[in-house]
C-alpha cells in the first residue's frame, strides 16, 4: 500500500546506506503522509476554489491555482523536521503532474509521477487508475487502486472538490516577494495535521508547500525549475514493472500482506 511502501524519503544523504529495510520502511510511512497531502492538493479541480467564498485574496489565489494550472513539472526538495526542529529526513527529485479536467468526478486523482532521486531512488506513478510504487533496492512494486489509496487520508478531503470549503478554513496569509501564501486549517478537531500553507506565484503555480502535524512535525516541499501548462510526454504517467520484480497487491487485506499478497513477478 502507498501508506506503507510508497516512494518516500529516507534519512538525509549523510545517513549510512546500510540503515536497512526497517529504517527506510519507517521513514516511508512518515513521508507518504505528506506525499498524499501534496498530491491531494494538486488534484483539486477548478470548483474547489469557489468553495472558498468570502476568503478574499486567498480565494483568488486558490482560484488561479485550481483553474490555471493544468500541468505541472518541477524539481523538488523536501525537508522533514520533528517537534524540536531537528531534521529527520531530506530528499529531492522530479515531479510531473497532469491534473484532472473540469469534467472529472469528485475524488479524481489525475495522473502524476513523483520520482525521488536522493538519497535513495524510489518512484510513485499514478496512471489515473492504478498507483504504482517502485523500490529498486528491494526490487519490489506495490500496486493498488489510486482512489483506494486516498481513502481515509487527509488527501481524500483535498481531492474532493465540493468538500474543500466545508473541511477547511481558508486564510489569507499575505504576500511576500511576489508570492501569495494561502493557509488551510482543518475544521475537524480530530485531523492529524494542523495546517497546510501554499506559496503561490502570480500565475497560481506553487513554489512551496508547508505541512504541520498535530505533534509538532513539519514537512516543507520547495519547487524549482517550474513549468506549468507545458506538454508532458504521456510515457511519464505509465509504469511497467521491471523484469523479475516482485509485484505486491497493495489492496489485499492486512492479514494477507507478506507472501500471500504477492501476485507475481514481472516477466
Amino acid at each position: 500500500m502507498l501508506a506503507t511502501t510508497a516512494a518516500g524519503p529516507a534519512q538525509a544523504s549523510s545517513a549510512p546506506r546500510h540503515a536497512g529495510f526497517t529504517y527506510r520502511f519507517t521513514m516511508s510511512i512518515n513521508a507518504s503522509k505528506w506525499l498524499l497531502l501534496a498530491l491531494g492538493l494538486f488534484s483539486m479541480s477548478a470548483s474547489a476554489g469557489s468553495a472558498a467564498a468570502g476568503a478574499g485574496a486567498a480565494r483568488e489565489a486558490l482560484q488561479r491555482f485550481t483553474d490555471g494550472v493544468r500541468t505541472f513539472q518541477a524539481h523538488f526538495d523536501q525537508v522533514q523536521t520533528d517537534d524540536h526542529g531537528h531534521i529527520t529526513a531530506q530528499s529531492s527529485g522530479e515531479f510531473w503532474l497532469e491534473r484532472p479536467g473540469k469534467s472529472a468526478g469528485a475524488g479524481s486523482t489525475g495522473r502524476f509521477r513523483w520520482a525521488y532521486e536522493k538519497p535513495y531512488e524510489q518512484l510513485t506513478v499514478c496512471d489515473g487508475d492504478k498507483l504504482w510504487s517502485w523500490d529498486p533496492d528491494l526490487e519490489q512494486v506495490t500496486v493498488r487502486s489510486a482512489r483506494q489509496a486516498l481513502v481515509g487520508t487527509p488527501a481524500a478531503l483535498l481531492s474532493q472538490r465540493a468538500m474543500l470549503g466545508d473541511a477547511f478554513t481558508i486564510q489569507d496569509a499575505g504576500d511576500d516577494g511576489g508570492l501569495h501564501t494561502v493557509r488551510l486549517v482543518p475544521k475537524s478537531g480530530d485531523s492529524d495535521f494542523k495546517s497546510i500553507e501554499l506559496e503561490l506565484d502570480k500565475d497560481g503555480a506553487p513554489v512551496k508547500m508547508h505541512f504541520a502535524d498535530q505533534i509538532g512535525g513539519h514537512s516543507d516541499i520547495s519547487f524549482t525549475a517550474v513549468k506549468t501548462n507545458a506538454a508532458i510526454d504521456d510515457a511519464q504517467f505509465h509504469f511497467t514493472p521491471p523484469k523479475g520484480a516482485e509485484i505486491v497487491n497493495g489492496d489485499a487485506p492486512p492479514q494477507q500482506h507478506g507472501p500471500a499478497a504477492t501476485e507475481s513477478r514481472a516477466q
